[in-house]
């Protein structure tokens, strides 16, 4: 089953700060993209707001992380975000949903009422 990491990342204000952090995070895409089992690694930055990133890390099962975690670069990342960032990253971890048996059943409507 898939499993599925979503970071939420808040930079400093400041201009500096923010294309800082976005650089640091296309770079880290184009490394971590390259790790085994990882299937995807995205980076994204909010319209509404440029302090506001996420990150989206697809990996082809819970212990595929091990591969991400052992890239000497993942030891780079946090030094240089965490002093940038106006909180914690905010980190959550999925598995990607499957359709279960008996599933597609529950969506069928209830028979007209006569």
């Amino acid at each position: 089953m898939v499993y599925t990491i979503v970071v939420h990342l808040r930079a400093k204000p400041g201009a500096d700060n923010i294309a800082k952090v976005r650089a640091k995070l296309n770079e880290a895409s184009a490394v971590y993209s390259q790790d085994k089992e990882t299937l995807s690694w995205f980076v994204m930055q909010s319209i509404h707001d440029p302090q506001d990133f996420t990150i989206v890390e697809r990996y082809l099962n819970e212990g595929s992380q091990k591969y991400h975690l052992e890239n000497p670069y993942w030891k780079t990342f946090d030094p240089f975000v965490v002093p940038l960032l106006e909180k914690p990253m905010d980190l959550r971890r999925f598995e990607e949903l499957v359709s279960a048996p008996g599933e597609a059943e529950l969506l069928l409507l209830p028979p007209p009422k006569e």
